[in-house]
């Protein structure tokens, strides 16, 4: 067939698509502010208002916050909000250091009305998602973060936005889980039994190991102390808190050791036996690793932080 004689080609028909905007619920502007504060036992903030929003959570120990008037006293796990313009002040209590998350930052979004006033105790979902931020936030910028916070030079691609995509996520799931009634999700009695019942072994495995610091444990010993297999036992550990059980009991150690340090005048060999460590040169390499600083040069910062 010739060039003239084949068929002109048909006009295509142009099809339309519509576009549907996301709708927005929760929407953050700025931060100004990011910690993760491990205090001395005595610490006490004398208080502060400004006009952005706030958060406090409670990693490790107790604190009374007061709000205007109202005292609440808060434990581990449980994240208090302060609105905007909101005089508020803490202090630690019970002799025992504190580690606080604290966050400030800019959102105008109406759906953050539903936080005044609030004290919640945090889900493992909820506590999960704050532990991405604070990673994340790690990475980006440099901490302890000061006041303007100060962005790293080899900080991991899109890691700011991933701070913000997270705090949006996890202020959503707070609303989801603990703010506002709807309707819950059809689910099977079978099944809610179940995942109750593995949250709750779960839970008791956690505060055995933390109970037992010192002791040497493996799969095995643990297995046929909560009557699981060594499999579901891994996997339902690794599912419930995102670690395996040795990362986990590494973790407690670390943060106790911490803790002793803030708390007590203990040297470094009497904290590595206490905590299990066959020698303190085990225990400063483990701390070393975790923290990036050696016992001492982290003892030293805790000394400053008292001094001011």
């Amino acid at each position: 067939m010739s060039i003239e004689e084949q068929p002109a080609t048909q006009p295509v028909e142009e099809y339309i698509f519509t576009r549907t905007p996301l709708q927005q619920l929760i929407e953050i502007h700025n931060l100004i502010t990011f910690h993760y504060f491990e205090f001395s036992k005595d610490y006490e903030f004398t208080g502060e208002r400004h006009n952005f929003w706030e958060f406090l959570y409670v990693d490790r120990g107790t604190v009374n916050v007061t709000v205007d008037h109202t005292t609440h006293t808060l434990q581990q796990g449980e994240i208090i909000f302060h609105k905007p313009n909101e005089y508020h002040s803490f202090c630690a209590l019970q002799g025992k250091a504190p580690n606080l998350i604290v966050m400030t930052f800019d959102c105008h979004s109406e759906a953050m009305k539903h936080f005044e006033d609030q004290v919640i105790s945090l889900a493992n979902e909820e506590r999960n998602l704050l532990a991405m931020i604070v990673e994340e936030g790690r990475q980006a910028f440099q901490f302890p973060c000061g006041h303007p916070m100060i962005r790293r030079s080899n900080a991991p691609i899109g890691g700011e936005q991933l701070i913000k995509c997270y705090l949006e996520t996890f202020l959503i799931r707070i609303l989801r889980n603990h703010l506002v009634a709807q309707p819950s999700p059809t689910k099977t009695l079978s099944s809610a039994a179940r995942e109750n019942i593995s949250d709750d072994l779960v839970r008791q495995i956690m505060a055995y190991l933390e109970e037992h610091l010192a002791d040497m444990h493996t799969l095995e010993s643990l297995s046929q102390r909560f009557l699981i297999s060594k499999t579901r036992l891994k996997d339902l550990f690794k599912q419930q808190t995102g670690h395996t059980i040795m990362e986990y009991v590494m973790h407690l150690r670390m943060e106790h050791a911490k803790m002793i340090m803030r708390e007590e005048t203990a040297n470094m060999t009497e904290i590595a036996t206490r905590l299990g460590f066959s020698s303190v040169h085990y225990f400063s390499k483990s701390f070393k690793k975790k923290t990036h600083m050696s016992p001492t040069e982290y003892a030293r910062t805790v000394k400053a932080r008292i001094r001011n």
